[in-house]
């Protein structure tokens, strides 16, 4: 018999929100010279240039939030959960001021809000312990819903289910997600049909 989570876990750009942020221009303007992730590699930085580099970064994610959309599905998935009583979260590498502007801007209600803050970043599954600690679920009741790779070892990593939104790509990265969906519409019908089915 299928139970719905007690939480929905969403990363945010690219999931909850259409992706905006153009990563490899951002890396650029931030001197980023290497393969590595902007957040792994602003944390090797010191000094001027990584206040430089986060000034930069800064400025991506505040445009990005004013400019955002919200992804096909996203306030209908939300609003479902929201009658059902399942309790809903965002868990991204983002800052706390871009993801509280994109809250803002849309209207949208999170039980809880977990950004890069914190000190540890997914993949680390901590900001996904963080935020069902505040949400008081255990992991292993919680769904982690996003479209990339780290969001799918975070959720794992932390003991939950881990839903990989593909937008249509094929998956490049290790990690098998317990459920993968195309967008947040498919999600929400994926939902729909589970509780259906266990009636």
């Amino acid at each position: 018999m299928f139970i719905l989570p007690a939480a929905m876990l969403f990363d945010m750009d690219g999931t909850l929100t259409v992706p905006m942020l153009d990563f490899p221009r951002i890396k650029e303007e931030m001197g980023i010279l290497d393969d590595a992730p902007i957040l792994e590699a602003l944390a090797r930085m010191d000094g001027e240039r990584r206040q430089q580099a986060e000034r930069i970064l800064l400025c991506h994610e505040d445009r990005a939030a004013r400019l955002s959309t919200l992804s096909a599905g996203c306030r209908e998935l939300l609003a479902w959960l929201s009658e059902r009583g399942v309790r809903t979260g965002i868990v991204t590498r983002n800052s706390r001021a871009s993801a509280e502007l994109v809250l803002r801007r849309h209207g949208l209600r999170m039980d809880a809000l977990v950004t890069r803050e914190l000190g540890r970043y997914k993949p680390d599954p901590a900001p996904v312990r963080e935020a069902c600690r505040m949400l008081n679920v255990r992991c292993k009741d919680t769904w982690v819903v996003g479209d990339g790779q780290y969001d799918v070892e975070a959720g794992l990593a932390a003991g939950a289910t881990a839903v990989w939104v593909s937008l249509g790509r094929c998956r490049s990265f290790a990690a098998e997600p317990s459920l993968t969906v195309r967008d947040l519409k498919e999600l929400l019908a994926t939902l729909q049909a589970l509780v259906e089915k266990a009636k």
